[in-house]
């Protein structure tokens, strides 16, 4: 029997078209960290992101992302990058952090100083619910470092210029 004809005698019922478009499906977590997040640029960025995106009760609301895959595996993929985003900023060096902080707030025309102070008001609600033991203080350790090693540079950087 001819390949391209059926056990019935018909040919070419059905045409398929040669010209097939490759389709990657990812899942939820994988969209959100190679394109939303890649998009983002700086640790505490994407922290400050993906806090964001944190309703009131705890939940997380993202529209277009729960359209695409569901509630559920949306808001798995949310909590799982809020989480990775935090133990991010807390393992990076803070020589770093500040220069990755100077980098994205030059880019966004930002005071670098101003932004960290606005990061510093609002710690408690870029953590994620239940962070692990002792994530809050730790964050608050290295926004407060960052502020001060800021405002060491712009005082270093004051004297010598006068």
């Amino acid at each position: 029997m001819a390949a391209d004809t059926s056990p019935h005698g018909e040919r070419n019922l059905f045409k398929v078209s040669e010209n097939v478009t490759k389709m990657t499906f990812k899942s939820a977590f994988e969209d959100l960290s190679r394109t939303t997040l890649e998009a983002v640029a700086g640790c505490l960025r994407k922290l400050e992101y993906l806090a964001g995106l944190r309703e009131s009760r705890g939940g997380y609301s993202h529209w277009g992302f729960s359209k695409v895959y569901g509630e559920t595996p949306a808001k798995t993929a949310l909590i799982t990058a809020h989480r990775e985003a935090v133990s991010e900023v807390l393992s990076t060096p803070l020589r770093e952090l500040l220069a990755d902080v100077e980098t994205t707030t030059q880019q966004a025309g930002l005071d670098t100083e101003e932004y960290l102070e606005s990061l510093a008001r609002k710690q408690q609600d870029l953590l994620p619910s239940n962070p692990g033991a002792g994530s809050a203080r730790h964050l608050s350790s290295v926004l407060r470092a960052l502020l001060g090693l800021e405002k060491s540079r712009e005082r270093n950087a004051t004297r010598r210029a006068s």
